[in-house]
């Protein structure tokens, strides 16, 4: 089944209210109003509300029946910089928390924090740090979870469903962080119906190599199996002895993973940005994210060079995330 018509059967009925801070954008318009017509999730709107009207003229729809909030107007402005103070505890006084709710990001990642939408869709305009700043500084990462990530799920010709991380955040990382990403990727994983099987990557497999670049993968392995012992992970593996069954047989003899693998989490971010756009552009895998992963609360962050359909799609993950 397409990846999507199952990520609507999740969705449908539960009736998710996901925020979006670039409502005068006609990308993000666009996609709102197809979302709230075909019943998937409420949209909610941000931004100047006559601004968002003209971008509504421009694309000829209909958003009488869209929720459009200008958070400069907004009823529940003083509320918002009340709440911010409270859970910076102490980082930003009152003055300063009043300018940071004057932005739709902020302004958007409370109303995800309070519970009055259950997940947040930016980036079509602003930068991922535009995106990501609000949303570690107000809805934080998750207990045990140091740091964000972004993770892409590759969809191959096939029907092949992969899951590759850390592709979009962290250049460098600490065994510790490497496993805590392994475990929130292969929670990812399942949203998109993949059963995970965990591969720790590296240029060596089980000891082949000594370096302590390999070092830190087999340590962040064994980390990693500390935190979730019940997961199917791996490591360190090379690419080749975590797909190919023959190739594992010989390099890791024994392994549950190797040969098997279908969730790969590359050492550092340029191997793992390089390797998902070797699978899209030469492999022919259809790349969707980056989504963010590690947070308390779902927020994404779209491609400024991104279209109507990428709005629309990354909102049905988030809306799923948020399940």
């Amino acid at each position: 089944m397409d990846i999507f018509k199952e990520l609507v059967g999740k969705i449908e009925g539960t009736n998710k209210k996901i925020v979006f801070p670039e409502g005068e954008d006609a990308r993000v318009l666009g996609a709102c109003v197809r979302l709230k017509k075909d019943g998937l999730i409420t949209p909610i709107v941000l931004g100047n509300v006559e601004e968002v009207k003209k971008t509504a003229e421009k694309l000829n729809v209909s958003i009488d029946d869209i929720e459009i909030i200008d958070p400069l107007k907004a009823s529940d402005f003083d509320e918002m910089v009340d709440k911010f103070v409270e859970l910076r505890k102490g980082k930003n006084t009152k003055e300063q928390a009043v300018e940071f709710i004057k932005d739709v990001n902020y302004y958007g990642t409370m109303l995800v924090q309070l519970g009055k939408a259950d997940g947040m869709v930016s980036g079509a305009i602003h930068s991922t740090g535009d995106t990501v700043r609000p949303a570690l500084q107000i809805v934080k990462t998750k207990p045990n979870v140091s740091r964000t990530s972004g993770a892409m799920v590759m969809l191959g010709k096939n029907g092949e469903r992969y899951v590759f991380a850390d592709i979009a955040i962290n250049i460098t990382l600490e065994a510790r962080q490497l496993a805590e990403i392994a475990v929130e990727t292969a929670k990812t994983a399942e949203i998109f119906g993949i059963d995970p099987k965990v591969a720790m990557l590296s240029f060596s497999t089980k000891g082949s190599a000594k370096h302590e670049f390999s070092e830190k993968v087999a340590e962040a392995t064994k980390i990693a199996k500390e935190l979730a012992p019940e997961l199917a992970l791996d490591g360190e593996l090379q690419f080749d002895a975590s797909i190919v069954p023959s190739v594992a047989e010989q390099k890791a003899k024994g392994s549950k993973v190797a040969g098997y693998a279908n969730v790969f989490i590359f050492p550092d971010l340029q191997s793992g940005n390089i390797g998902y756009k070797i699978a899209q552009r030469l492999g022919g895998f259809e790349a969707i994210g980056p989504i963010l992963q590690g947070l308390n609360k779902p927020i994404s962050d779209l491609s400024r060079g991104c279209n109507e359909e990428d709005v629309y799609k990354l909102a049905i993950i988030t809306a799923a995330q948020s399940l």
